[in-house]
């Protein structure tokens, strides 16, 4: 298990890049099963889960070429189909969110699949009903075995259906349309995610011939075709970094300027942190955050507190909210956090009432963050990282803090941050990895 030593209290200056998007290239690496042809993706992350999802896919006999850094190269001519009953499938699967997205291009291409027990964060329940209950409605028969928790797919009479989420889950609408994409008929999916993830998808998917229809809205209709072709495919930014790197530069009282931050596709990410009276400016595809001695929370138009909370796109992204959260700790003013989808993922917040701040939580859904102003600084203190988000919001706390903090599980971190050690010492952080 590895830690970071992070002595804190140093402003940062500079310029800093966003990597690929890990909840983008979760999904459309996944696509290339769909087509003997080779698709090449660029700015892929090159992190724990990514490279694990990649893992998995070379097991299954798909080729990978790795041309330059951050392009990855995949041809699914040979896949086994069988690799599913694989202890070695079963070890990684386990690690890993991203392979339940394995079903729906099998479905498509081989008409068999399997979905393990979801893996990843620890971070409350995520439920498979949206993938499954999508599948039966075009077609497919599924088997739960409960010793090896995995479930068998049949989709040999897969065949385009109407389909109503009953939520927008944003991995069961990309799922579902990769289901759909090869199957007989028309397909029309209703309250449908409409992140930027899924977009890229179904716009990468008509470039390998597909025919799909209403992108970016909440009803997709997919029209069945018998063969899809290779492509190439570039990854967003990640917004997720970006959104870290603004309160990171709050935090610290840092000038910094996010370069190629895909700005067109972070909806109200920017304005959720001007709303925590954080001052930014976008500079074309960049955004400039000056340093700043005092940011002031805004309140509602009624006078009330101020509550962020997440909502499916184009609401506010869950995955910020610990972010938001740490942010407003040295903020002026009072913000209640509203974490809706997960209800384990406040539970590090005691590392941040030990650290100094002022935080109620409620309950395992909501925080009240009353900001310290700067008066009193945060101090350093050893801590472990229980999910990804997290870790980076208490990362981000220890470069604010005073004194010497260490973080532990680290691994967490290093599955959604690539070398965030390293880009954020370039900037003048004072962070060591402890093997």
């Amino acid at each position: 298990m590895s830690s970071f030593e992070i002595r804190g209290g140093k402003p940062l200056s500079g310029s800093i890049t966003p990597q690929g998007a890990k909840n983008e290239a979760l999904q459309v690496l996944c696509a290339a099963l769909l087509t003997e042809e080779p698709v090449t993706y660029t700015n892929v992350p090159n992190i724990a889960d990514v490279n694990t999802l990649i893992d998995v896919l070379a097991d299954m006999g798909v080729e990978v070429t790795r041309a330059e850094p951050n392009t990855v190269v995949l041809q699914a001519r040979n896949v086994n189909t069988e690799y599913f009953s694989d202890n070695s499938f079963k070890k990684k699967s386990g690690k890993l969110r991203g392979a339940v997205m394995l079903a729906g291009p099998m479905l498509a291409r081989f008409r068999k699949a399997h979905i393990p027990q979801p893996g990843g964060d620890k971070i409350g329940r995520r439920r498979l009903d949206t993938h499954i209950r999508g599948f039966e409605k075009l077609g497919v028969v599924f088997d739960y075995n409960a010793d090896e928790s995995l479930f068998t797919l049949d989709g040999s009479k897969l065949k385009g259906a109407y389909i109503l989420l009953e939520e927008p889950s944003v991995t069961g609408t990309a799922n579902i349309i990769m289901a759909a994409v090869k199957a007989e008929g028309t397909t029309t999916i209703y309250n449908a995610a409409c992140e930027p993830y899924v977009q890229q998808l179904c716009h990468m998917l008509n470039n390998m011939g597909a025919n799909i229809a209403g992108i970016g809205s909440n009803m997709v209709v997919i029209n069945g075709v018998t063969k899809l072709h290779g492509c190439s495919h570039r990854m967003l930014a990640d917004m997720i970094e970006v959104g870290s790197f603004i309160g990171l530069a709050a935090m610290t009282q840092s000038e910094l300027t996010i370069k190629n931050a895909d700005v067109a596709h972070l909806g109200i990410i920017p304005e959720t942190f001007q709303r925590l009276g954080i001052e930014l400016t976008i500079q074309g595809d960049d955004i400039h955050i000056p340093a700043q001695q005092q940011y002031r929370i805004q309140k509602f138009i009624d006078g009330s507190i101020l509550t962020v909370y997440d909502h499916p796109w184009p609401g506010f992204t869950p995955d910020l909210l610990s972010i938001i959260l740490v942010t407003a700790t040295q903020s002026k003013g009072t913000v209640l956090v509203h974490q809706k989808m997960f209800e384990s993922r406040l539970f590090f917040v005691d590392k941040l009432i030990e650290m100094g701040s002022q935080i109620v939580l409620c309950d395992p859904h909501r925080a009240v963050v009353i900001g310290l102003d700067r008066q009193i600084p945060l101090r350093g203190i050893t801590m472990s990282s229980p999910d990804i988000r997290a870790g980076v919001a208490l990362l981000i706390a220890a470069l604010s803090a005073q004194g010497k903090s260490v973080i532990q599980n680290i691994e967490q971190i290093d599955r959604g941050y690539e070398r965030i050690d390293e880009r954020l010492n370039a900037l003048g952080a004072d962070i060591r990895r402890i093997d």
